[in-house]
């Protein structure tokens, strides 16, 4: 009972800290578009990439093999950095409020893609196979990223500045 205890504590470290980037993408794909749409994003968004998730973890352990995989997910989290911002920037100077609702979704997703290997490997890692620990792991990272991109999205309304950080991460 202790040892579950301990994993299951183990993996809600881990996922709070791993969700944060994950959080950071939704609130910033989905800012541009209109407050009565956002929430709708941000649940659409957040349920196909757990979808997405949920498949890649079967596939994961094998697919951490490939040489260079760390290196073109690093550039590819680069370029989401960048496309986010250029486009945060466009918005300001164009006065381009939204953007269709799909394409965010499609963006959170391609996102979440690149972006959540970490999150599985080492939900993964911490779980040492324990079946019950990984779908907690997973599970937990749902409301996380749903209520973590929700505020994220206030600051960012608030803040403009936090856009900036939110990429850097």
């Amino acid at each position: 009972m202790e040892g579950l205890f301990l994993g299951a504590l183990s993996v809600v470290l881990v996922d709070v800290v791993l969700a944060g980037d994950n959080a950071c993408v939704i609130a910033m794909a989905v800012r541009r578009l209109p407050k009565q749409q956002r929430f709708v994003g941000i649940i659409l968004g957040a349920g196909a990439a757990v979808v997405l998730r949920v498949s890649l973890i079967f596939v994961a352990s094998q697919i951490i093999m490939l040489p260079f995989l760390k290196l073109i997910g690093g550039v590819l989290v680069i370029w989401i950095a960048i496309r986010l911002l250029r486009d945060h920037a466009a918005c300001e100077v164009n006065g381009r409020e939204a953007r269709k609702l799909i394409e965010a979704i499609k963006f959170i997703m391609v996102a979440d893609l690149i972006m959540s290997t970490d999150n599985i490997l080492a939900i993964a890692a911490v779980a040492k196979g324990n079946l019950l620990l990984l779908v907690f792991g997973l599970g937990l990272s749902i409301p996380l990223v749903v209520f973590g991109s929700s505020f994220l999205c206030i600051l960012m309304d608030r803040y403009p500045a936090t856009t900036y950080l939110a990429a850097a991460v």
